[in-house]
């Protein structure tokens, strides 16, 4: 089989207006979020996003027009809103300073993790964002049935579902009043997310599993792999695939002898356009996999049973159900 390509399709975002009109956003909009609550006089009017999920929801949601800065990107944006982010000045490809974001008078900070804004963030802790009038928002997914605190890219305490997702989406159209574009945006993903679902059970596959592998810090070194309740995990177990990795952290550094004895029938790696570490290149990773010893012995490598996703749609973005659409397809292979 050969590597299978995410093709994301721009045309889901091309929403038709729905018969039913929700009510405008009544302000001031109290939203509670990641334990703290939120107040909005009217829609911010300049919005600074760390993280390619909330910038590309925002897109979706048509408030491009709203935002005065973006940063922490993995993929190049999505074609359909290439035009938007043109216009939108990127801060940092990765994590931007406090200051350049507060340079940016920002009536709205919304981050994909908790990480970038919480505790101990790495951009500035909520506290020192709202001392200053701005309000920060997180999305759900990252903060609801999850310690932050625990492990590197923190340990989940219930597994993730695509219902948080699906909060923070109609939570910030409701904060810029776009709730029609959110509840079609929702409903969209919905309808596909449900069709991939039943699409793959139908295949009837006995004990397929995978193994997600997202980065390494060092080729030399063990990689980045997706634990049992994170957002690739709730992609496998819908899907019908048994994740060989069991670790609660999100992202579980696991050696390839443990992985190669766990025997995945897939092999899923992430592609994307950040060179943070040098196995965020998918090239260097698939070289790896069919030239170290180990690896290069594993059935999946051998069956060439490997499958490219954008490291975007193994995260709780509106990319994820292009990824499990392209996973169905790669289970659709196993059978032949």
């Amino acid at each position: 089989m050969a590597p299978l390509r995410l093709a994301v399709a721009t045309a889901g975002f091309c929403l038709l207006l729905s018969a039913a009109q929700a009510e405008p956003t009544q302000y001031p909009l109290n939203v509670g979020n990641c334990g703290h609550t939120l107040t909005f006089p009217a829609a911010p009017r300049n919005v600074v996003t760390i993280g390619q999920s909330v910038t590309e929801i925002l897109y979706a949601l048509g408030v491009g027009d709203h935002m005065a800065g973006t940063s922490l990107w993995f993929n190049d944006v999505l074609p359909a809103f290439k035009t938007q982010n043109d216009q939108v000045p990127r801060l940092d490809n990765n994590a931007p300073s406090f200051e350049s974001v507060i340079n940016k008078r920002p009536g709205l900070v919304a981050t994909q993790f908790e990480w970038m804004i919480g505790p101990q963030g790495v951009v500035g802790t909520r506290e020192q964002f709202h001392k200053l009038g701005v309000p920060t928002y997180i999305m759900p997914s990252d903060c609801e049935g999850k310690n932050n605190q625990v492990g590197a890219d923190g340990t989940r305490t219930a597994p993730f579902t695509t219902d948080t997702l699906y909060k923070g989406i109609t939570q910030l159209a409701q904060i810029f009043d776009r709730q029609d574009r959110g509840a079609e945006l929702v409903a969209d993903l919905r309808r596909r997310e449900a069709t991939a679902i039943t699409r793959a059970r139908a295949l009837g596959l006995t004990d397929a599993s995978a193994v997600f592998w997202f980065s390494s810090a060092d080729l030399d070194l063990d990689p980045y792999v997706a634990g049992r309740k994170g957002i690739p995990a709730y992609m496998m177990g819908t899907l019908g695939l048994r994740n060989v990795v069991q670790s609660d952290e999100e992202w579980p550094t696991v050696g390839w002898e443990t992985i190669a004895r766990a025997n995945p029938s897939v092999i899923v790696i992430a592609r994307m356009d950040r060179r943070r570490f040098p196995a965020d290149d998918y090239e260097r990773k698939l070289a790896f996999l069919r030239t170290d010893p180990v690896t290069k012995e594993m059935a999946a490598v051998k069956g060439n049973r490997i499958v490219i996703l954008d490291a975007h749609a193994m995260q709780a973005t509106i990319r994820l159900v292009s990824g499990l659409e392209t996973l169905t397809e790669a289970m659709a292979r196993l059978r032949q």
